[in-house]
């Protein structure tokens, strides 16, 4: 299981934009990410397969396109309980606080493809340890 995207925006329902590494802060979200606050949806996860089996040939997606902050391989989010714990990297702690979300706004994904997989798919997490994370860490089940 790894990181295999992390991305991050300034402003909520926009896509992401990626980048190598992110500074996760505890309870809190990724340094200067919209979603970030003291909540319980601060970091969000979508498998790297999902992102690659809802694309089409007339439609290629990219990560970020689901304003996921981390997409990785490796592991089926949508099957984990919630309150599982997860290292990422070498010192970051995560925790699963949610499955799915209600979309109260088509977004443009789903607009272009006729679905959106982050409903269904996505989970969401609170920062229990931050941590610097980059692309191709390891993530560990605990």
């Amino acid at each position: 299981m790894k990181i295999v995207s992390i991305a991050v925006s300034k402003k909520k329902g926009t896509i992401k934009k990626c980048v190598p590494s992110a500074e996760l802060i505890e309870n809190h979200g990724i340094k200067e990410d919209a979603h970030a606050g003291d909540w319980h949806r601060q970091l969000s996860f979508l498998a790297a397969e999902s992102i690659e089996k809802a694309s089409r040939e007339d439609f290629k997606l990219n990560f970020g396109d689901f304003a996921e902050n981390i997409a990785t391989t490796g592991i089926d989010w949508k099957s984990q309980p919630i309150g599982q714990q997860f290292k990422l990297g070498e010192q970051a702690l995560v925790e699963i606080t949610q499955i799915g979300k209600e979309c109260h706004k088509k977004c443009a994904i789903y607009y272009r493809t006729g679905d959106c997989i982050m409903p269904k798919e996505g989970v969401f997490a609170k920062i229990l340890k931050g941590g610097t994370i980059t692309v191709g860490d390891a993530i560990e089940r605990i």
